[in-house]
This record gives C-alpha cells, structure tokens and sequence, in this order.
C-alpha cells in the first residue's frame, strides 16, 4: 500500500519477552520455507485461508493451530480491532535476508502490513526507498511496501517479526499516522488472561467478475505512476494509456450489459485476453515511477489475474 513516506512506528509497545516464549514454544513442524524459495526464509502461518497450511491469499482467513497455541499474540492482534487478512511469523535466517524488491500484487493495492519484531538484533535493518531502521523486539510498525525494500540480518541470530496484512480501520489509520505522543508515554499491552481476543478475520473478497469501480480504480492508480524508461518514447505511453482508458470503458460497458455474477464469463474473459494480448507491445519501456516495476508486470499481477473468478479457486 503506498503510503505517505516509506515507514510509520505505531505509538504502542508489546510484552516482548511474553511474545518469545510463545514463539519459542512452536514445534519445528509450524516453519514452513518461503514460498518462492528465498533462501534463509521461512514462516509460521497464523492466519490463513481455512486456517490450513497454505500461502493462499483468497478465501476465508481463520487462525491456524499454531496461533490458537499463543494467547498472548492473539491478544495483541485482536487488541488493534482491524480485520486481518493473511499473517504470519517471518524468520530470517542468520546471515540472509530479503532481496530488493516491491509489492505489486493486487492484495497489496488497499492492504498494510504490520510487523511487530519478536526475536531481532541491532544489526537487522528494513531498508524502504531512501530510509532505514531499525525495528526492535515489542515494538510496532508499518511501512510503504508499494517503495523498493528489502531486510538484512547480518547478525549470528534469527529474526523473527510477526507480520499481518490489514486494510485498516479509520481509528487504525489515525493510530499509526497520526499525532503521536512522547515514547515514555506509549503504552506497554501487558497479558491479560482475561482479555477477550476475539479476532476478525477476512472472508472472501473476489466477485466472479471485477466489478467497473474496481477495475477503474486499479487502472486509474496504475495510469497515475506510469513513467519512461531511457529507451521509450512519449507516443508509445500515451497510446498505453489511451489502451487502459479504452479497456476501462469496454469493460464498465459489460458489467452494465452482464452484470458481475459470473454468467457471462466468456466475454469479459475475450476482452480481458484481448489487452493481455495487446498491452505488451506497447509497454516496453514503460515503468512505474515510484519503483520502476515494470508497467506489464503491474497490470497483469494487479489487474489481468484478478478480473474474472473461476470455480477452481485457484489464486
């Protein structure tokens, strides 16, 4: 989610050493390795899709075993009174780290997400665009994954951050970015045995078809960071531009003839394929201006993949 600069720390502080031992106490069976295969990575899923073992991001999120195990994690999550969607615990290996890069998925056009360090050290740093800090255990943060980032942990320990993925709410959003007071004035959430640690969990988010709002908005974020690269010419953006705007228009026209219940998927899939097709000829060179993804990529992990549902439940 892009935010107004690269991080935010969260007025509020966590019983960190409560946090370890509960962390501490998960069996080797909770790590599961990075799903794209980043070495030294690897996570304990909290909630997820079904509360299964999965990195799904579409369906109904539950708490999985491991976090029904930590009263004292679900406490603190429950205590921020949002609805969360996939969220997990993130272990860096000692030595590894997070590769540069920047989140351009469609999950990530109206989520945040929130860490909150557990096990770290001094030497661990969360580089965002021009900035870096440093995140230490208990407390909270939140960051503008939409900017280049990465983690370094070049220390002789495993880094270990809860991560959970939020839209937010109005109070959540006023909490993080608003005024803040003094540190030593910002709470420390002690555990409570009697704290009502009633989540809320995301239920699944997709129509069978995109609906003209939606897909106007994705495109229109899209059209406002659109850049060139050395090597483009301004007549190439200007005609994937005109290609966008042009899609926007053919698809609200469909969802005016069809609807959105997925039953006519055909043609909203015919005009779908039809910019696939089309928009690689003339985004070449053309780059997003805040973190120079590629424009293609962008629209096709943002826009493209997500516009009609299908049955299988694939992502």
């Amino acid at each position: 989610m892009q935010l107004s600069r690269p991080f935010y720390q969260l007025p509020v502080l966590f019983d960190a050493a409560r946090l370890q031992a509960e962390v501490a106490g998960l069996p080797d069976a909770a790590w599961a390795a990075h799903p794209d295969g980043v070495t030294g990575n690897s996570a304990a899923r909290l909630i997820t899709v079904g509360g299964a073992e999965t990195d799904a991001h579409h369906g109904q999120m539950l708490p999985t075993r491991w976090l029904n195990a930590m009263p004292y994690m679900r406490q603190v999550l429950a205590g921020f009174g949002v609805v969360w969607s996939r969220s997990r615990l993130m272990r860096l290996a000692p030595g590894s780290g997070v590769p540069l890069h920047a989140d351009i998925n469609h999950h990530w056009h109206k989520r945040v997400r929130l860490h909150i360090p557990v096990f770290t050290s001094p030497q661990v740093r969360f580089h965002c665009d021009s900035e870096d800090v440093h995140m230490a255990a208990g407390e909270a943060w939140i960051f503008d994954n939409w900017r280049p980032h990465k983690v370094e942990n070049p220390s002789s320990m495993a880094r270990i951050h809860l991560v959970a993925d939020t839209t937010g709410t109005a109070a959540f959003w006023n909490f993080c970015c608003g005024p803040k007071p003094p540190r030593a004035q910002w709470p420390m959430v002690p555990w409570r045995q009697d704290a009502n640690a009633r989540l809320l969990t995301e239920r699944e988010q997709r129509q069978p078809v995109m609906s003209a709002a939606e897909v106007e908005l994705l495109i229109d974020d899209l059209r406002a960071e659109l850049s060139l690269a050395d090597h483009a010419a301004a007549a190439q953006l200007e005609q994937f531009d005109a290609m966008l705007e042009s899609f926007v228009q053919d698809w609200r026209q469909l969802c005016a003839l069809h609807g959105t219940d997925g039953q006519s998927r055909t043609e909203f899939m015919r005009l779908a394929d039809a910019l696939g097709q089309q928009a690689p000829e003339l985004a070449g060179g053309i780059i997003m201006r805040t973190n120079s993804a590629s424009a293609m990529l962008v629209l096709e992990k943002r826009v493209l993949d997500h516009l009609v549902k299908f049955d299988s439940g694939s992502d």
